[in-house]
C-alpha cells in the first residue's frame, strides 16, 4: 500500500514539474511546428555557401591577399581610397549615400551596391557590363571618378613597389610566370569576395524549418510573390539574374539611360540589371541613383512603375514585414582588417 501511495505521489510531483506547476521556473514553450511553404521554396532558394568560380578556384593564399587588397588604399590616385571606402564590409557591403565620393570627392553617378553575395549575380555593375567581381574589381581602379589611377602599368608599379606583398602573390598563384600583376590583384579581390556571404533566417525556413518564419513573415513571402515582385526577385538572392526596364509599366523619369548608355540600342534605354534583395532593409539608399531613401517608398514606387496596378497599404506592409528576414549575419572573422605590408 506504501508502495502505491509513494508512485501516486511521485506522479503528482512529474506532472507539476511538466506543467510548471510547485514553485518551479518552465522554459517557454517552442512555437508549435510549421513546414515551409513549397511555393516559397519554388520560386526562391537558400544562398550557397561559398560562391565558387571554375575560371578562379579558390584557395586560402589567395583569400588571405584578396582581404589585404580590399582594404589597401594605396591603389588610389591619392592613395585614399580602397573597394572598403565605398563598399564597407562592417556596414553590410556598402556606404548609405546615394552616390559615393570617388578622387578628389567626385562623386557617381550611380549608387554603390553592396559587395555581399554579389558574386553569385549574373552579370556585375548596374548596367551589367562585367560578367563577374573579378572583372569588376578593376573597373572602379582605373576609373577616373573613383581611383583614378592611369592604367594597369601604374598599378603594376605600385604593386611591385610594395616588397611584402611578392610573397603573398607568389603563394596565391604558384603557378604564374609573373605572380605581382593588375590581373591576379583583380583575382585574389575577386577570390575574397565570393565568400562575402550572409544567410538569414530566410535560407533555414527555405532548407525546411518553417518556424523560423512567423506566421506574418510567412505571409508577406506570399504577398511578394502573389502581388508580382517575384517575377523578377527570384532565386537565391531575390534579384541579380536579369535585366528589366525601369518604368515597365509606368514611365519612371531618369536621366540615366542604364544600358542604353552602355550599348547606345535605344531597346536598353532604361534597363538595368534587377537588384538582389538580400540585405535590402540595410543598403538604403535606393535605386540606381540612390535616389529614394525609404524602403516603403521604394516599394510603393515598385509597384506603381513595375507592376500591372499599384500596391495597396496592406499589401505594403506585408511586403515589409517580411523583407527583413532577407537580412543575414556580417562574417566579422572573415571580414576583419588584417595587417598590410
Amino acid at each position: 500500500m506504501k508502495m502505491i501511495d509513494s508512485l501516486f505521489c511521485m506522479a503528482i510531483l512529474l506532472s507539476l514539474a511538466a506543467s510548471g506547476c510547485g514553485g518551479g521556473s518552465s522554459e517557454p514553450a517552442a512555437p508549435a511546428y510549421q513546414p515551409t511553404n513549397p511555393q516559397h521554396q519554388a520560386m526562391f532558394q537558400p544562398l550557397p555557401k561559398v560562391m565558387a568560380s571554375e575560371s578562379n578556384p579558390i584557395t586560402e593564399a589567395k583569400v588571405t591577399l584578396g582581404r589585404m587588397l580590399y582594404y589597401d588604399t594605396r591603389f588610389s590616385k591619392n592613395g585614399d581610397i580602397s573597394c572598403n571606402s565605398c563598399h564597407l564590409l562592417d556596414q553590410f557591403g556598402d556606404d548609405g549615400k546615394p552616390t559615393s565620393p570617388g578622387h578628389d570627392g567626385q562623386l557617381g553617378v550611380r549608387n554603390s551596391p553592396t559587395v555581399y553575395n554579389a558574386a553569385a549575380q549574373f552579370a556585375q555593375f548596374w548596367d551589367g557590363r562585367e560578367p563577374d567581381v573579378e572583372a569588376q574589381a578593376k573597373g572602379p581602379v582605373l576609373n577616373p571618378v573613383e581611383m583614378s589611377m592611369p592604367d594597369a602599368t601604374a598599378v603594376n608599379k605600385v604593386l611591385k613597389g610594395i616588397p611584402g606583398y611578392a610573397p603573398l602573390f607568389a603563394a596565391a598563384f604558384p603557378d604564374a610566370k609573373t605572380p605581382v600583376s593588375f590581373d591576379n590583384m583583380a583575382l585574389a579581390i575577386g577570390a575574397f569576395e565570393r565568400g562575402l556571404v550572409t544567410p538569414s533566417k530566410f535560407d533555414f525556413y527555405l532548407k525546411g524549418n518553417g518556424t523560423k518564419l512567423s506566421a506574418e513573415e510567412r505571409a508577406g513571402v506570399t504577398t511578394f510573390i502573389e502581388a508580382g515582385c517575384s517575377t523578377c526577385h527570384m532565386g537565391p538572392l531575390l534579384g541579380g539574374n536579369m535585366f528589366q526596364k525601369m518604368g515597365l509599366i509606368k514611365p519612371y523619369e531618369t536621366a540615366d539611360k542604364g544600358r542604353g548608355d552602355l550599348t547606345g540600342n535605344e531597346i536598353d534605354n532604361y534597363f538595368f540589371k534587377v537588384p538582389m534583395l538580400r540585405n535590402i532593409a540595410e543598403t538604403g539608399p535606393y535605386l540606381h541613383d540612390g535616389s529614394i531613401a525609404s524602403l516603403e517608398d521604394t516599394v510603393r514606387l515598385m509597384g506603381e512603375h513595375q507592376l500591372a496596378k499599384p500596391l495597396t497599404d496592406a499589401q505594403v506592409a506585408s511586403i515589409m514585414t517580411f523583407l527583413p528576414t532577407l537580412t543575414g549575419e556580417i562574417p566579422t572573422e572573415y571580414i576583419a582588417m588584417p595587417e598590410l605590408p
